[in-house]
């Protein structure tokens, strides 16, 4: 691969070569299609940026991309764990990191695309290398938040780590566990745990992000956009990896925006009108939390989705760096 110009894991000031370019926005902001246009033009391969596009089968729901765009385009870090199995940003950093350099060693340019502000910031700003849970502590937290409810471990956690339970929510049940999980493991909090624990960046990319400026518009793509996929079969797709699968509701790709709604639609406890309402409500709200790290997150360039000319822009864009 050409060196592409200088990244943004060390700021602005920063004039070493990247290892990659990366296109980063909320949901509905058209980012693979441009991703996929621009891979064409400069000779890129995708990684996928996606915590549901990682999960075998989660097809519809992920918007991820059909074998006929895999095929004109490499993806990578999709469908390659099932959706009852662990995955996490500490294992993506560590598969973003083997995929950039797989393709790079062909001479190809890494293009990272994604909406999952969490591994992004974890690849391009560091992560926290946090002890692994027992099976045997994580089986006996898993009890007790059968036995005493989410509400009681969540009183444990305020007890135990206040901080950490101001920005957990009462019904986060994964990151209640993980919580505790750790506190159990080193008797720490976990503020002190991540600056124990950190590690510099994984990757040093250049990074173009898609900011929509119509928040209305944006809001009519979101809607249309969950409504396709109910069209396109969401729902069906589900029953058939329940069938497939040992899945339950609190697993992470069960709680994927999408596929948490359309489960509670096939246990009953919604109807099709309310399963199209909350689908659309929970998907405005994802780009929402989506925006907000996004503002946070460092970038080189910033578009608007709706601006004239977009294509040219980012083409412009990504052939200045391939060529450097």
């Amino acid at each position: 691969m050409q060196q592409v110009a200088r990244s943004v894991a060390g700021g602005e000031g920063d004039n070493r070569p990247a290892d990659a370019l990366a296109i980063i926005g909320p949901t509905a902001s058209g980012k693979s299609a441009l991703a996929l246009s621009i891979a064409e033009q400069v000779g890129a391969e995708i990684v996928s940026v996606d915590s549901a596009s990682v999960y075998r089968g989660l097809d519809i729901g992920s918007a991820k991309p059909t074998l006929a765009e895999r095929a004109r385009v490499p993806h990578h870090l999709i469908d390659i764990v099932d959706p009852h199995q662990p995955y996490s940003a500490g294992q993506f950093v560590r598969d973003a990191q083997a995929a950039v350099a797989d393709i790079r060693a062909r001479g190809r340019i890494p293009l990272l695309v994604g909406g999952t502000m969490l591994y992004i910031r974890s690849l391009l700003l560091g992560i926290a290398e946090l002890p692994q849970a027992s099976p045997e502590l994580r089986a006996d937290i898993e009890a007790r938040m059968d036995r005493d409810g989410l509400a009681a471990m969540h009183t444990e956690l305020a007890r135990l780590d206040p901080a950490s339970a101001m920005r957990i929510k009462p019904a986060d049940r994964q990151r209640i566990q993980r919580a505790l999980e750790l506190i159990a493991l080193t008797g720490k909090p976990l503020d002190v745990l991540f600056q124990e624990h950190a590690r510099p960046p994984a990757l040093r990319a250049r990074v173009l992000a898609l900011l929509p400026g119509d928040r209305t518009a944006h809001h009519a793509a979101i809607d249309a956009r969950f409504a396709a996929m109910l069209d396109a079969g969401l729902v069906d797709e589900l029953r058939s990896l329940r069938e497939r699968y040992p899945l339950h509701a609190d697993l992470p790709s069960m709680r994927s925006v999408g596929y948490r709604q359309a489960w509670a639609y096939l246990e009953g406890e919604i109807d099709e009108a309310e399963l199209l309402r909350q689908g659309q409500a929970a998907s405005r709200q994802l780009v929402k939390r989506q925006m907000t790290w996004l503002r946070k997150l460092p970038h080189n360039l910033a578009l608007d989705p709706q601006q004239p000319g977009l294509k040219v822009l980012a083409l412009d864009w990504a052939r200045s760096l391939a060529n450097t």
